[in-house]
């Protein structure tokens, strides 16, 4: 009896190894494939997002006798306009910026002179012993300015590629807005009894839910450390705040790797256009105040400790996504790993990734 288990403790073990291959390769045909197809799979992620946060607001105003169609239009129409206005607004400044950064780095760097006197001594010194052992000096090629420059073709060529995936996004946020119920009550009538209807219900409303209340929750915090980091910088008279506070707005949605980024914009800033030690260094400072307030106590404090992940993750998440699909995937990133968690957590099976994320 006990040779004949032998062999079947064998060949489950092989079955096993045989699934564990399957699923590696199984994982690696889905990341080429997500690599491969990104040019459609960004805009429907992205606008899948954008509806499930202004999704609340079109239900809401449905249950008194609006139609979907409507409220989603004028939500869409106020949210083009606020975001042209916003983007002609700050076009101007951010094109100056970036035209002006040699010339401004070309300044900076005399305001390092008194840090950096005893490495260019030291490195003159070592010059100086080179040159007497070879016997001939050695005179390098002074190095020749970068020059930025963007000409009227870069603009009109890359247009009609920005305005089509800005209006697949629209489209695409209007009809999930408009026909996300319908898709909902078709997900609900695949499921073979009531029972399974009554629960795939109640699982996809409350996936629904919590997501939405997440993006929007999550978007209003950003858009609140936008407008601080906006003030904050106008009481300090550094030149456009209200582009750094949307800079600021955007790269939160990064976790460490966003606030630090700005941190050490506002810092370069500060150098750039304030004499004083003190007065370069306060943009900086305040802006980590902000954030550090903003990240320990407002957000664990509107969200909760359930929707808390754990920074490895989160890291990780980036690291992978940014690889994937460069800054849009870093950008997605933590949405789309806090999605998968609440989604994780009503669906069996799934539970220890939830567990192994969260915080």
């Amino acid at each position: 009896m006990k040779r004949d288990l032998h062999p079947a403790r064998s060949v489950r073990r092989h079955l096993r190894g045989i699934r564990v291959m399957l699923n590696i390769f199984l994982l690696l045909a889905l990341l080429y494939t997500v690599t491969l197809i990104k040019v459609l799979l960004i805009p429907l992620v992205l606008a899948a997002f954008i509806g499930l946060a202004l999704n609340p607001l079109v239900a809401g105003s449905a249950r008194y006798g609006v139609p979907r169609w409507l409220s989603a239009s004028v939500l869409m129409i106020a949210l083009l306009a606020t975001i042209s206005i916003g983007v002609g607004s700050l076009t101007q400044p951010a094109v100056g910026w970036f035209h002006d950064a040699p010339a401004m780095i070309k300044s900076f760097v005399p305001k390092l002179k008194s840090v950096t006197q005893p490495f260019e001594a030291a490195n003159r010194a070592t010059q100086s012993l080179v040159n007497s052992s070879s016997g001939s000096p050695s005179r390098a090629a002074a190095p020749t300015p970068a020059t930025v420059a963007i000409s009227a073709w870069d603009v009109v060529s890359n247009a009609p590629k920005v305005l089509a995936a800005v209006l697949t996004v629209v489209l695409l946020v209007f009809f999930f807005l408009i026909y996300g119920d319908l898709l909902l009550r078709r997900l609900v009538g695949l499921a073979p009894n009531f029972r399974h209807k009554r629960h795939t219900v109640s699982v996809v409303r409350s996936i629904q839910t919590e997501v939405s209340r997440y993006i929007l929750t999550t978007s209003l915090i950003n858009f609140t450390l936008g407008l601080s980091t906006a003030a904050m910088l106008w009481l300090l008279h550094v030149p456009d705040p209200l582009l750094w506070g949307s800079v600021a707005m955007l790269a939160n949605f990064i976790p460490y790797v966003g606030a630090i980024t700005t941190t050490v914009l506002l810092l370069l800033v500060g150098a750039v256009h304030f004499n004083a030690l003190g007065q370069a260094l306060m943009p900086a400072l305040c802006f980590a105040g902000i954030t550090a307030v903003e990240g320990n106590l407002i957000t664990p404090m509107i969200l909760g400790r359930r929707m808390r992940i754990s920074p490895v993750a989160i890291l990780i998440w980036l690291l992978l996504w940014g690889w994937l699909w460069g800054i849009p995937g870093a950008l997605l990133a933590v949405p789309m790993l806090t999605s998968v968690k609440l989604i994780a957590e009503h669906v069996r099976g799934w539970e220890w990734f939830a567990h192994m994320v969260q915080r």
